[in-house]
């Protein structure tokens, strides 16, 4: 028998749903075929279209005319946060199996609509919590389960977000302003909040968060400061300068034509004068004082579940450097993940510790320290029906109940919430 080849349409065409899905799909021609495309920006859709192979015909600007009918078994949803339920609501209407890119919303309303949608309409949802696709993080699932550490106790999780990844992203970038995005629990953190559910292995039962945009506000802007980077007698000492980490970060890595974050300010294939334009006229050029951010830049949230499992969770922009640090404490041993080491350091009471080197394990070239690739790898089965997605639109749904509890409670002051 001829093997399927699944058709694949792309709402939103940029770094998510273009550069890492759609590259990774493309790659896979013998199980998917790109056949449609909707972005709002021409220049992304058409880059997006040549590199796909799509026809004019079959990309679109107008969301309605992309809506007007199906167009392929599966639809990737990787719009803005604000627009994840829409499309994907129009979605499951039309029949497509979705891939949603997260957070799915910030309303727990809206994610228990999506899920009767689902329900009443038939349609496989897969949610992008792509960490539980990525090898480090399973094998921290297998240890886990194996009893090497004897039975959870509890779980401390730091996820360092990285300064230059914090201006980008939520000081200057989509996610800055809780107008257009989820709030930075949801935005950054549905990742760690997910992960900690599949962990603790059990629903969230309280939890308790505090947190504050402290530093990334106009009242801490220097004196010598001005609206632009570009213009600014400090532009190349400044730790959070635009012109440091697009133009001068470009230029030191060989002027790459299409790598993040530089394809996300300019379309590819990206020079110096489409990051110059950018700096000069985008809002990624802004001063880090000078944006309409509003979301937080640090915050802790402390989880019981119903298991008995306690967990906490620390966000902070404040780092050097990005990766997740998560120590979990059990009643035979300890085992403590670390991006930024790169390391998976398993300590059983009384004997000597294993270190096991994350490069022994990492499928190479992709993001998500391959948990990318290990979603699609997986995509072809699920939607086969050989296998159920590890990240289904039900659990992911809980993550989203304790992303939105935790919100509440920071605007609370840290009063302790229940998550149902």
């Amino acid at each position: 028998m001829e093997q399927k080849i699944f058709t694949v349409a792309i709402i939103g065409c940029g770094g998510r749903g273009a550069d890492a899905y759609g590259s990774l799909i493309n790659e896979r021609r013998d199980h998917f075929n790109i056949v449609a495309l909707c972005d709002k920006r021409q220049a992304w859709l058409d880059k997006s279209a040549e590199n796909f192979g799509v026809a004019k015909e079959n990309t679109f600007l107008d969301e309605k005319k992309f809506f007007k009918k199906k167009r392929a078994d599966l639809l990737i949803v990787a719009t803005p946060d604000d627009c994840h339920i829409r499309h994907a609501l129009k979605g499951f209407k039309l029949g497509y199996d979705l891939m949603i890119e997260k957070p799915l919303s910030d309303k727990i309303s809206e994610c228990t609509k999506l899920l009767k949608a689902q329900r009443k309409y038939g349609g496989k949802a897969l949610v992008c919590h792509v960490l539980r696709y990525a090898p480090a993080f399973m094998k921290a699932k297998e240890i886990l389960a194996s009893g090497e550490i004897g039975e959870l106790v509890s779980i401390d999780a730091l996820e360092r977000v990285g300064v230059s990844h914090f201006n980008h992203s939520y000081t200057r970038g989509n996610w800055r302003n809780r107008s257009v995005a989820a709030p930075m629990i949801l935005a950054k953190c549905c990742h760690d909040l997910d992960l900690l559910q599949y962990y603790a292995g059990s629903k969230c039962k309280t939890l308790s968060s505090v947190g504050d945009l402290s530093f990334f506000k106009a009242e801490n802007r220097p004196d010598y400061a001005t609206d632009r980077c570009l213009d600014c007698p400090k532009a190349d000492t400044c730790p959070y300068s635009a012109k440091v980490n697009y133009l001068n970060h470009f230029v030191e890595a060989g002027r790459p034509a299409d790598i993040w974050p530089f394809n996300v300010i300019a379309v590819a294939p990206v020079t110096e004068e489409k990051i110059m334009t950018a700096l000069k006229e985008g809002p990624y050029g802004r001063c880090a004082f000078a944006c309409d951010n509003n979301v937080v830049d640090h915050q802790q949230t402390l989880m019981t579940f119903e298991n008995g499992v306690k967990a906490t969770l620390n966000m902070t922009a404040f780092t050097a450097n990005g990766g997740r640090r998560i120590n979990f404490f059990g009643t035979k041993g300890e085992l403590v993940l670390d991006e930024e080491l790169q390391t998976l350091v398993l300590k059983r009471f009384g004997q000597e510790k294993e270190v096991i080197p994350m490069s022994e394990i990492l499928e190479k070239g992709y993001g998500h320290g391959g948990g990318d690739a290990g979603l699609v790898n997986k995509l072809y089965d699920i939607l086969s029906g050989n296998v159920e997605a590890d990240t289904t639109l039900e659990a992911s749904v809980e993550s989203h109940r304790m992303g939105v509890r935790a919100e509440e409670s920071r605007l609370k002051n840290g009063k302790l919430v229940n998550v149902h």
